[in-house]
Formats: structure tokens, C-alpha cells, sequence
């Protein structure tokens, strides 16, 4: 339903924060580099320009790093280029929690067509944030954080990682719960792996406790050091919260918390595509008859066209989604 490709802007590299398994400050450093206005415009130019009308990605490691450049100078002239092009585009980036304690922030992002962030999120467990040094999640309500971005208007994506030192055997059912309670339909939960000379490696190097080199992928049930909990227990765990998030029960009844919430404006700028009908009646066959989540599928897809009918779209778009997330998790595991 909706198309990302791979239209992507790469905005700024460096980050302020330097997470011990993330390794983004040793490729780019701590201080934030981001293109003035001028090269934000003329690349959106250059996607209008070729016939563009999908979603864009600004690709970065924190969007909101720099707020004040970004209040001040970006946001003000993407807006300006949006009302000027009719919205031709809906973006989504990349943003830390802290996002939720800036209304104007929020509210520019909105004006702007922002329409989903990727949050990392980790893991609810405040011991484990600190071990990572995740510092801007921790004492804080990231529940009610994630929430009110929702609610303002902009789709929250998480990222959730298992393995930390602090983790124990409950952090499985805690980590369903909370992504459950969030509403977070695309929640991406990976397994720790250590990446070469980030923090973590250095740590657990000295510790003798690293293994190999990591696969490069965390989804795929491996890990590369030897973990505080049990392996066999922490892939197992692993398993079970990828395949209970995304079973159709619990995915469905998260769209459903998600839609509850989530103030849908009527999207500026969206056309009706044959693409759209296309995929409506492909997603009717293979979920809604065909599929063994039909049930579900049709309870979801009555109640958005009854209650969130200016949703209804995206709904259809996550239903799409979940399916590809079964499938490709039932082929990897």
C-alpha cells in the first residue's frame, strides 16, 4: 500500500550518544554533521523532478540530534517545499525516545508529513538500559513517550534487542507486554550481537567471553559472545516473543490498541493509485480468504471501516506487513 523503496536522503552522520553495542560514533564520531536546507531541497526537487510520489526516508542516526538547526532551518523549509509541491511525498527517519518531550518538535514533524519514526527502544528493563548505556531511555515513562508521538499524529516503529547481561528469564514475556501495550505494530526485536569495535566488544573481549564475528544480521538466532543467561534459553526466549508478536492474534489486536490512539489526519497529498486497489483485492485473498488469520483479518477490517475509516489504508498496509513478517520469520527460523 505504501511505498518506501528505496528513495532514500541521507541527512547527518555522528551521533551525541554512544550506546556500548552500537558502533555509529566509532564510524562517524560524537558530533552530529547534517546538510544545510539548500541540499535538503534540491534533492527533493531532484525525486520530484524524476516523478517521485511516494515515501521518502531521511536516513539518519538521529534525526532530531540537532534540534535547533532542525526548528530553526530544516523543518521550516521542508514545510515551505511541501506546501509549495502539494505534499507529494510522506517521510519517515530515525529518532531518539527524547522526541516526546518536544511539542514543537512533534508538531513541526507533523506539519512537515512525518508520518513514522523508528524509535529505539531496547528494552524495558532499567538495569539493562544502563549496562548498554542507553541513558536517554531510562527514568522515564517510555510507554506514555511512545503514546503521545502516536497520538500526535506520527507512527512509532521500535526496535528491541534480548541478550543484555541484566536480562533475565522474564524479560521475554516483558518485552511481549510492553510491545503489546504500545501499540508498536512493527516492532523489531533482535537477539545482542557484538560488532567490532564498539564498546561491547572492547567489554567482553577483555572478559574472554567473544565468540566470533557477527553475522550482520541479529534476527536470524545467532550470537556471537557467550551470554550471562544461558544460550538455549535466551535463543528459545528470543523465539517465542518474534513468534508471539507477530502471530495474527496478538499483531491484529496491536493494530487495533495502535488505531485507538493514533490521531489520523486525512493524509495530505494521498492519491488513490491502482496500485491501492490492486493491493486491497491481493490482500482480501491471500489474508482474508485464503489465509489462516482470516478471522482476524476480517474483525480488523470491519471495525477500521467502521470506526477508523480515514485509516483505513494504513490498515490495510499493516495487515500486508504482518503477513510479511510471519512469512519471512517462518522461512529464517
Amino acid at each position: 500500500m505504501k511505498k518506501y523503496a528505496s528513495m532514500n536522503i541521507q541527512y547527518s552522520r555522528g551521533c551525541p550518544f554512544d550506546c556500548e553495542f552500537c558502533d555509529i560514533t566509532f564510524l562517524y564520531g560524537r558530533k552530529q554533521r547534517g546538510k544545510s536546507k539548500n541540499q535538503i531541497t534540491a534533492e527533493l526537487d531532484a525525486l520530484y523532478d524524476a516523478g517521485w510520489r511516494e515515501g521518502v526516508f531521511f536516513v539518519d542516526d538521529n534525526f532530531i540530534g540537532n534540534r535547533k538547526k532542525l526548528k530553526e532551518e530544516i523543518l521550516p523549509a521542508i514545510i515551505s517545499w511541501m506546501e509549495e509541491k502539494k505534499y507529494p511525498f510522506r517521510f519517515i527517519t530515525e529518532a531518539s525516545i527524547d522526541l516526546a518531550d518536544d511539542d514543537q518538535l512533534i508538531r513541526m514533524l507533523v506539519r512537515a508529513n512525518f508520518g513514522t519514526v523508528f524509535v529505539g527502544i531496547e528494552t524495558p528493563d532499567q538495569d539493562s538500559l544502563a549496562e548498554c548505556g542507553k541513558f536517554q531511555n531510562k527514568n522515564r515513562d517510555l510507554l506514555a513517550s511512545v503514546k503521545k508521538i502516536q497520538k500526535a499524529g506520527i507512527q512509532v516503529q521500535g526496535g528491541f534487542i534480548v541478550g543484555f547481561d541484566h536480562d533475565t528469564p522474564s524479560i521475554f514475556q516483558r518485552q511481549i507486554d510492553f510491545i503489546q501495550k504500545s501499540g508498536i505494530v512493527t516492532a523489531m526485536v533482535g537477539l545482542l550481537n557484538v560488532l567490532r569495535d564498539t564498546r561491547l566488544y572492547h567489554r567482553l573481549k577483555k572478559e574472554k567471553r567473544l565468540l566470533a564475528e557477527t553475522s550482520g544480521n541479529n534476527t536470524d538466532s545467532s550470537i556471537n559472545f557467550i551470554p550471562k543467561m544461558n544460550a538455549k534459553i535466551l535463543i528459545s526466549g528470543y523465539r517465542k516473543i518474534v513468534k508471539t508478536i507477530y502471530s495474527p492474534r496478538f499483531y491484529y489486536k496491536r493494530i487495533m490498541t495502535f488505531l485507538r490512539e493514533y490521531k489520523c489526519s486525512k493524509q495530505k497529498g494521498f492519491h488513490v493509485r491502482l496500485y491501492h486497489f490492486q493491493a486491497l483485492f491481493k490482500s482480501i485473498w491471500t489474508l482474508g480468504i485464503k489465509g489462516k488469520e482470516r478471522y482476524y483479518y476480517w474483525k480488523l477490517f470491519l471495525w477500521s471501516l467502521i470506526r477508523r475509516t480515514r485509516a483505513f489504508p494504513l490498515v490495510l498496509t499493516l495487515a500486508i506487513y504482518g503477513y510479511h513478517f510471519r512469512k519471512t520469520f517462518g522461512e529464517s527460523h
